[in-house]
């Protein structure tokens, strides 16, 4: 496998690339918001929530947009490149807010460019690669961006403990972002065949096959009781994890996924998407019963979390490489739209759902409709979404 991963284009790693050192900065900065909220803008949870809340809607929203645009323009780069551009610019300027609005205004600008280039910078990675090889380009692009993940909050709190004011540590993330965009700068834009007829955009999906369809319909199933990660470590804490060890438990996490990422995202190529992403959610399930059961064993939760990466691993990229199985080639970008779309727009029921669920009921109810979600979803999307690597879409 090694020989074919060297092997793969230079778009494909630039992209792993960028997505590295755009995550360091993201990563960092993403803990130290409570904190810089509560302790420096002395402003409380309420505002948190707002901030987060309409960034991370308008972002989901920007995705199908930035996806259908990115297709009538037959271009992804420019797309690619201001979305990092703008991500880049708002998190260093956070050093200078002096209270919640202007923050809110800055996450919207982050949330705002990686709406404009999630879809262009996924269908630019499917375009790049032969449809027998999008397992494993996706699989390398999520194992990057999870590395990024993993040393972004490790440097935070690296930081912190030498006692660097939180606001010194913002302006530092300017560094990785003037990296990020000269890397963006760089990637070449994919070929791809003008078409004379280019579809017009449609609500209702025309121009796509049933499958496809019927495969956003089983991801929003399963993202129902793909809840915000927040309430994992909420579970962990509650169960008596101190709290010094949650950013680790997380980092655990996704130091598995950039571990698993690759190898199994390529076994998707070989032995097909759709049983890749069943076995991956049955793992979900599975996870989320035993995390709900688990009311006192502490060391189990290493492994478990340990399991959750895993999860993410063996789906993460193998969802992408089968949205560009199914959807014709002249629509990839509006079909990445739809696809994070769904997953993004599903993520607010599902936490209002869940963290009802927990309050009203229990956590045990809680954590046992998320599986069943994952368990329904994988059964539908074996029984439902056929087991296949469709060829056609290859650029090669």
């Amino acid at each position: 496998m090694l020989k074919t991963l060297f092997a793969l284009p230079s778009t494909v790693w630039l992209l792993g690339l960028v997505s590295f050192f755009n995550d360091s900065a993201s990563e960092l900065v993403y803990p130290l918001m409570p904190l810089f909220l509560a302790s420096v803008l002395m402003a409380g949870p309420k505002a948190l929530g707002i901030i987060e809340g309409i960034a991370e809607a308008t972002g989901s929203l920007l995705k199908l947009f930035a996806g259908v645009l990115a297709d009538k323009m037959s271009s992804t780069k420019h797309w690619v490149v201001g979305g990092y551009s703008l991500a880049a610019l708002g998190r260093p300027l956070l050093a200078l807010a002096g209270s919640w609005p202007v923050v809110l205004g800055l996450r919207f600008a982050d949330r705002v460019g990686k709406g404009l280039r999630s879809s262009p910078r996924d269908a630019m990675l499917a375009l790049s690669v032969p449809a027998d090889r999008r397992g494993l380009a996706f699989g390398l692009h999520r194992a990057m961006d999870n590395a990024g993940a993993v040393v972004g909050p490790l440097l935070a709190a690296w930081l912190l403990s030498r006692g660097m004011p939180i606001r010194d540590i913002l302006l530092w993330t300017l560094i990785p972002g003037v990296i990020t965009v000269g890397l963006a700068l760089s990637i070449r834009e994919p070929h791809r065949e003008m078409s004379q007829h280019k579809p017009a955009f449609s609500w209702t999906l025309q121009g796509f096959p049933p499958v496809f369809k019927r495969y956003l319909l089983v991801l929003a199933l399963f993202t129902l009781g793909n809840s915000s990660n927040m309430f994992l470590l909420l579970r962990a804490r509650d169960m008596g994890l101190p709290e010094y060890q949650v950013p680790l438990l997380w980092a655990l996490v996704s130091a598995t996924a950039m571990l698993f990422s690759t190898p199994l995202s390529a076994l998707s190529d070989r032995f097909g998407r759709t049983r890749l992403i069943v076995v991956g959610w049955a793992v979900y399930g599975l996870f989320y019963l035993l995390l709900g059961l688990n009311g006192h064993n502490l060391w189990l939760l290493w492994p478990l979390f340990a399991f959750y990466g895993l999860f993410m691993a063996a789906t993460e990229g193998a969802e992408k490489a089968l949205v560009a199985d199914l959807a014709p080639r002249e629509l990839l970008g509006t079909a990445y739209g739809w696809f994070n779309l769904t997953a993004g727009a599903m993520l607010l029921p599902a936490s209002l759902l869940f963290g009802w669920l927990w309050q009203s009921f229990s956590p045990e109810i809680a954590f046992g409709f998320a599986a069943a979600c994952a368990i329904s979803a994988a059964v539908l999307l074996k029984l439902w979404v056929p087991t296949q690597n469709c060829h056609a879409n290859s650029p090669h």
